[in-house]
């Protein structure tokens, strides 16, 4: 791995609660990697966040802080493979999920939508409500027996 591995600019991608395969939140970013030391800014269905972190480009493990601005934070941990770096965030102890982010290149969320639209759905067998971090969420018990979690919309 090396510093290349860390583009500076605009990045995209998506997390999800409780790291099951569910509802894929976008987020767009502006990175910038330098010597280390990982900064930038961003949006989300939450808001609009800054970004304060670390970065190795030796193994590509990276780690940093999202902070919404007049809100709170999320403590993200991941590493940098193949088309991005993937790995979970966290809010204290009792709210987390995954991510997946990647260097941005023109109309690539556009296709990723497309395409995920192209899939069939699953039939839903029952549903169960609750609140996950402050959200309103569905237990969704597919035909295969694994559930899913999403947010109604």
């Amino acid at each position: 791995m090396s510093e290349e591995s860390f583009p500076s600019g605009p990045w995209i991608g998506f997390y999800n609660y409780n790291f099951r395969r569910v509802e894929k939140h976008r987020m767009d970013l502006r990175l910038a990697f330098v010597n280390g030391s990982m900064t930038g800014e961003g949006i989300d269905d939450v808001g609009r966040f800054l970004i304060k972190g670390r970065y190795d480009s030796g193994n590509g493990e990276c780690y940093w802080t999202k902070s919404y601005i007049g809100a709170h934070d999320v403590y993200y941990r991941g590493f940098r493979e193949g088309k991005g770096i993937w790995g979970t965030w966290e809010i204290g102890s009792y709210c987390g999920g995954g991510f997946h982010i990647w260097p941005r290149q023109a109309g690539e969320w556009e296709q990723a939508s497309a395409s995920a639209e192209a899939e069939a759905p699953v039939d839903a067998i029952a549903t169960e409500a609750g609140v996950l971090c402050g959200r309103r969420w569905e237990a969704v018990e597919t035909a295969n027996a694994s559930p899913n979690l999403r947010t109604p919309g």
